[in-house]
């Protein structure tokens, strides 16, 4: 099972560790392209700040961020897992997994992100601001400029099982699974069962119980299928609606009554 995530706009401190080594991040096959970003988004925030700031579309009290981006290649870092904070993120709650747990959290869990393209929750980063919807003066958008790699590099990384899509619209767009790969794809929606809307923060902490839920008891479903029914076997209310065509992928609506 491979679980896509989106990473999180708030972010843990990069601390003191050892600063980055591009080379040593997961998915080679992304390097380049990461170098690219890493390149221009480090040469943007050391020159004119409030240039900066707009292309980042940071606030004025965001100012902070564009000096941390600037010192990326030598500021300290640490496991993605511990970088991205946030509703999703402390809802997932990755430190206090057990062993087994954290195993599989490292084996399926992937982050997508505008600066490193995708990261595994084990790779070292550090501290960013740089979401997919930015638009650099070099390169362009982001979620076009990682189209393409994307397309060559995670099919492989998918395998041959389950893909768990719980991506936003725009981390989404920088990988679309196609063909076979999408057939076993299943995207997740969580809905608040009265009023059937997504509430965002609802959203978000629902989606890091199900991934948690799913690393504690051990489930590997092997298709979409089988993932509706581990989900309803530990607990979740899923409506399901497979595709009506092949390269489609299915599309799942997990209901809850409590917006918490």
């Amino acid at each position: 099972m491979l679980v896509l995530l989106p990473p999180s706009e708030g972010k843990a401190s990069s601390g003191r560790g050892a600063p980055l080594k591009p080379e040593s991040l997961s998915l080679p096959g992304l390097t380049a392209a990461r170098e690219a970003v890493l390149t221009e988004l480090v040469e943007l925030c050391a020159g004119d700040e409030d240039k900066a700031r707009e292309v980042l579309g940071l606030s004025e009290g965001l100012r902070g961020e564009v000096a941390k981006n600037a010192e990326l290649r030598t500021a300290g870092a640490r496991p993605a897992g511990e970088i991205y904070t946030g509703v999703l993120y402390d809802s997932l709650g990755l430190a206090s997994l057990d062993t087994a747990a954290k195993r599989r959290a490292a084996r399926s869990l992937l982050v997508f992100s505008g600066l490193w393209g995708v990261v595994r929750v084990t790779d070292r980063i550090p501290s960013y601001r740089c979401s997919m919807g930015v638009k650099l003066p070099g390169l362009g958008a982001l979620g076009a400029h990682w189209r393409t790699p994307m397309a060559s590099v995670l099919p492989e990384v998918a395998g041959g099982g389950l893909v768990l899509d719980l991506r936003s619209a725009a981390y989404a767009a920088a990988w679309k699974p196609k063909g076979e790969v999408a057939g076993r794809t299943a995207s997740v929606r969580v809905l608040h069962a009265p009023t059937r809307k997504v509430v965002s923060h609802f959203n978000k902490a629902t989606k890091g119980r199900i991934v948690r839920s799913l690393l504690t008891s051990g489930a590997e479903p092997k298709g979409p299928a089988e993932l509706v029914e581990a989900l309803k076997d530990l607990g979740y209310v899923v409506e399901a609606q497979a595709p009506a065509k092949s390269g489609q992928s299915w599309s799942l609506d997990v209901l809850v009554d409590e917006v918490h």
